[in-house]
């Protein structure tokens, strides 16, 4: 069992950064698939980037590709997601996530979610 939770979020004008975090608490965190994803008003959600037990195996979505960066720190049992360059549509709700996997990414594959944390980018 996996309890996560996310900070970081915020609003903040086009091209800024933010840092989002996920903090886990349980066992065995260096024994899970870490991945990000984000749902905007009325769209479903979407993948946007994963890391594997290590911190190997990154993948990032095309659309945040050179701008987001997922990380991993496993003696303080969080994940991180690095944001640049933020655009209005990256305004969603960002959801972190966990799977016992390792090669998961698609939605269905992770057992564990947070509550989500609000990133809100005005143009």
């Amino acid at each position: 069992q996996v309890q996560l939770v996310e900070s970081g979020g915020g609003s903040v004008q086009a091209g800024a950064s933010l840092r989002l975090s996920c903090a886990a608490s349980g066992r065995a965190f260096n024994s899970y698939t870490m991945a990000w994803f984000r749902q905007a008003p009325g769209k479903e959600r979407e993948f946007v980037g994963r890391i594997g037990y290590s911190g190997g195996a990154t993948l990032h979505a095309d659309s945040v590709k050179g701008r987001f960066t997922i990380s991993r720190d496993n003696a303080k049992n969080t994940v991180n997601l690095q944001m640049n360059s933020l655009k209005p549509e990256d305004t969603a709700v960002y959801y972190c996530a966990a799977s016992p996997n390792y090669h998961s990414v698609y939605a269905h594959e992770f057992e564990y979610w947070g509550q989500g944390t609000q990133v809100t980018v005005s143009s």
